[in-house]
């Protein structure tokens, strides 16, 4: 009864889309791990996964020596493959990434519980993840924890090297913001939703990754929340993308100190910033350096211990060309975002002038206006 139930799924749809049974897949809420497992006992063929039968969960348990909760089919059986992937791209600016997509690192296919496709908005054009580095670390960062980290990756400015993080709080958001004021690629995974954004008052720095320099990637659909599990199973992507993991500051049960574990399970480079000795967010870190972490007090420090040879971008003067117009509104937002309303505060022209500027400017690709309404240099 169960295939025959699942075969009148299959006939449902268009044979040739594979997309909304990835999407599905994306909503059934059960350990990454058996979803990997399930997809790669099937030789990756998304189609035949989601028409696994009770007999082929026994032997894939068995053969990968793993336990597979006795109600997954009905989690199965009762998920809409149209509504999953209806739902999916209800929010245009949705992207999906699957498991047979070329841009799918090859890095995260190495990890044993690989998401089978992750949703995402912005874009992961130019991003090479031979060169990604995770940042991770404490939420209750120090301020001297996050000049470190800003000095450290400020040494990488117009190189080819992508900071990818969790967009919390702390070290998670000190690492985003360096590296966009770098020009640097990155790339946030968070444990929500692509719609919840959380922490809210991450909200700018939210669409300032998606409208510049890199992607937001989750592996859950619209509307989820961010609940306490999410993050565990986030912090695996964040590694997993990652050749190498640098921790900022870390308590010794925290979730950067998962982060850590799982860089050394999937044998990759584990880096630590050090810091105040009397400061309980370093307890952590010195237990990673007694136990085999380098210590990175410089960009050179990561470059070596990863053996990168960086590429760097050559900059160009861009208003060589300009009017003395065009220039006042690049100085307006030189160091932060505006709106329409506070450059015209700062540059006290007719509005007229001003709009007919900034869209020679966005012509240009000087500028940009996200869709939050606020301008920013590319």
């Amino acid at each position: 009864m169960q295939t025959k139930i699942n075969q009148l799924k299959l006939n449902t749809i268009d044979d040739s889309s594979k997309a909304k049974y990835y999407c599905a897949f994306n909503n059934l809420f059960v350990r990454p791990l058996v979803k990997s497992k399930i997809f790669e006992y099937f030789d990756y063929d998304i189609k035949r996964a989601f028409n696994v039968n009770s007999s082929d969960l026994k032997n894939i348990a068995q053969y990968y020596d793993i336990s597979i909760s006795n109600n997954l089919l009905k989690k199965i059986d009762e998920l809409d493959l149209d509504k999953c992937y209806n739902d999916a791209f209800s929010d245009e600016e949705v992207k999906l990434l699957t498991y047979e997509d070329i841009k799918y690192p090859d890095c995260l296919k190495e990890i044993p519980d690989f998401p089978l496709s992750l949703f995402y908005k912005g874009s992961l054009e130019e991003i090479d993840f031979n060169y990604a580095l995770a940042v991770v670390g404490s939420r209750n960062a120090s301020q001297q924890a996050k000049i470190s980290l800003d000095k450290i990756i400020s040494g990488f400015e117009g190189t080819n090297i992508t900071i990818i993080s969790g967009l919390a709080y702390g070290i998670d958001t000190q690492a985003h913001l360096s590296a966009l004021k770098n020009n640097l690629k990155t790339i946030s995974v968070i444990g929500s939703g692509l719609d919840v954004i959380y922490p809210s008052s991450n909200k700018k720095l939210f669409y300032d990754i998606v409208n510049g320099n890199g992607a937001v990637l989750s592996e859950y659909p619209l509307k989820t929340k961010p609940m306490a599990q999410n993050f565990p199973q986030r912090n695996r992507i964040v590694t997993g993308l990652s050749k190498g993991t640098l921790v900022g500051e870390a308590r010794l049960k925290s979730g950067a100190m998962i982060s850590a574990n799982l860089t050394l399970d999937y044998n990759r480079e584990l880096m630590c910033i050090p810091g105040n000795i009397t400061n309980p967010n370093t307890e952590g870190i010195y237990h990673l350096i007694k136990t085999g972490a380098a210590i990175v007090v410089e960009a050179k420090d990561i470059l070596e211990q990863m053996n990168w040879e960086i590429k760097t971008s050559q900059k160009k003067d861009v208003t060589s060309d300009l009017d003395e117009l065009q220039k006042r509104i690049i100085e307006s937002v030189a160091l932060d975002a505006k709106t329409f309303d506070e450059i015209m505060y700062d540059i006290n022209e007719d509005v007229s002038l001003v709009m007919a500027a900034l869209t020679q400017l966005e012509l240009l690709g000087i500028i940009k206006q996200s869709v939050n309404k606020y301008y920013k240099n590319i």
